[in-house]
């Protein structure tokens, strides 16, 4: 018997790069030209934030809601459980995503600051939006197999990761649970098919942690005289 210790992460993995790869083309090829106005809605989400109205916070919850749910069904379910069976037990928590999204998420504030956590939700976001999309370019793969907000998990977790960092009110931190594992889980896969942007994902996931670990910390201890819930 071989020793555990001698596995790779390639050794767990259930397909081939080729066949993710061309998964996500496939993906491509069926939803096309939704790219377009899903890139758009992107831009009018980015929009709400620098010019927020009072509707303006819970249509960015709820949009965001929708496309969590969206790809429960569509990405997940439809297509990369063919390849991956685990990927049947994931689209239940995309669908709790969408369901906190809507329920915490209409509630909270929505908008762009220059400080603190947003920042780094900023910069987040805008490259899931601009940038994620074209490395499949700097992979020296074809741009059908581009990954686009919305369309795939990828970048709509990372845009996700970002907004909620932008985000103000109770119960914020919530919202980083789901989005979080799934760039760890996609960490995990694209490192087995060594792809080239691996990193972005724990490094989105570490950057989500800072603000939620801060919180923690920042939280004042309780005393003898404080009143218990």
């Amino acid at each position: 018997m071989t020793e555990w210790w001698t596995y790779s992460t390639e050794d767990f993995l259930l397909f081939s790069p080729r066949t993710y790869w061309r998964l996500i083309e496939r993906h491509n090829e069926a939803l096309w030209p939704a790219h377009v106005p899903l890139l758009l809605l992107g831009a009018i989400i980015l929009l709400g934030l620098i010019r927020p109205r009072p509707w303006s916070h819970r249509a960015i919850a709820g949009t965001l809601a929708v496309l969590w749910a969206w790809l429960a069904w569509s990405f997940l379910w439809e297509r990369y459980a063919t390849i991956n069976w685990a990927a049947s037990y994931v689209a239940p928590l995309f669908a709790l995503q969408a369901a906190l999204l809507a329920l915490i998420g209409s509630r909270l504030r929505w908008s762009l600051s220059w400080t603190g956590r947003a920042a780094a939700g900023l910069a987040l976001f805008l490259y899931a939006l601009a940038l994620h999309p074209l490395a499949a370019l700097l992979a020296g793969r074809s741009l059908r197999g581009a990954e686009v907000f919305g369309i795939t998990p990828d970048p709509t977790a990372i845009a996700t990761i970002g907004l909620v960092m932008m985000a103000d009110g109770r119960w914020w931190w919530l919202l980083l649970a789901v989005p979080m594992a799934w760039c760890l889980a996609s960490w995990v896969t694209l490192h087995s098919m060594d792809a080239l942007e691996q990193w972005v994902f724990m490094a989105a996931a570490l950057v989500a942690l800072v603000p939620v670990v801060r919180r923690r910390t920042a939280q004042p201890a309780p005393t003898g005289h404080s009143r218990r819930s």
